[in-house]
């Protein structure tokens, strides 16, 4: 039987360190059991109970009202665009010219005709013895007429035309204002006018009428009302006012 050979100093040692390791191993392993254990000891579970409310009783819902009817929508029919009226300037107004009637002859004076004239008186025949003729009875002699009928006034001559006089003869009670139109100044209507104007023995204007037109209406209207609103003074002849013509140019002209 061999002897067991005795360990040299630094096998002991090893040996020992290794003990020693394993016994702290273990301890250490037995330690963390431990704590494991109280651990899972030390937790509890935790009951949850989850209440759900009971649900709401559901509610019919009230049925909807019925649709109003629609009321058609009426839609305008498309309004037709006027043509853009294309500016022609007026025709002149013509002239009219009012001729002052005739005055009418008076009839002739007719004289009465001569009364007729006295028959001569016949001669009576002397009675002659055979044969004896009766006398013709004497005609009556026709009584001259006294009363003569009375002679009518002559006519008196027709009253002369009136005077044609020019435009610087004549002198005004109320000079002529002449208005020049707005709309005719918006729309730069220019010309002159022309008015015949027939003024009578007290300076009023009886008669007006355009003698030359400026081509615009509203121009000779207001050329017309000028000559309407004139009083002249009265034209003498031997002491007596004599109505007249008289032609009045109005120009209607833009000045910046």
């Amino acid at each position: 039987m061999s002897e067991i050979e005795p360990l040299s100093p630094a096998t002991r040692r090893a040996v020992a360190f290794s003990m020693i390791a394993l016994h702290a191993l273990v301890l250490w392993a037995l330690l963390q059991v431990r704590t494991a254990r109280e651990a899972v000891g030390e937790v509890r579970p935790i009951l949850v109970d989850f209440l759900v409310p009971p649900a709401p009783p559901k509610r019919e819902a009230a049925p909807p009202p019925p649709p109003a009817p629609a009321e058609p929508v009426q839609t305008p029919p498309p309004q037709p665009v006027p043509p853009e009226p294309v500016k022609t300037p007026p025709p002149p107004k013509p002239v009219v010219t009012v001729k002052p009637e005739p005055a009418k002859p008076k009839p002739a004076y007719v004289a009465p005709p001569p009364p007729a004239p006295k028959p001569a008186p016949v001669a009576q025949a002397e009675p002659q013895p055979e044969p004896r003729q009766a006398l013709p009875a004497p005609v009556a002699p026709v009584a001259e007429s006294t009363s003569a009928a009375p002679a009518e006034p002559a006519a008196p001559p027709p009253p002369s035309a009136p005077k044609e006089m020019s435009i610087r003869s004549v002198s005004y009670l109320a000079p002529p204002v002449l208005n020049y139109p707005a709309l005719s100044r918006r729309l730069q209507e220019q010309g002159r006018v022309d008015v015949r104007v027939l003024v009578d023995a007290l300076g009023f204007p009886r008669e007006t009428q355009v003698a030359r037109s400026s081509g615009y209406p509203r121009l000779d209207e207001s050329a017309l009302a000028t000559a309407r609103a004139t009083r002249f003074v009265p034209y003498m002849q031997n002491g007596v006012p004599m109505p007249f013509w008289v032609v009045m140019p109005m120009i209607f002209e833009l000045r910046n």
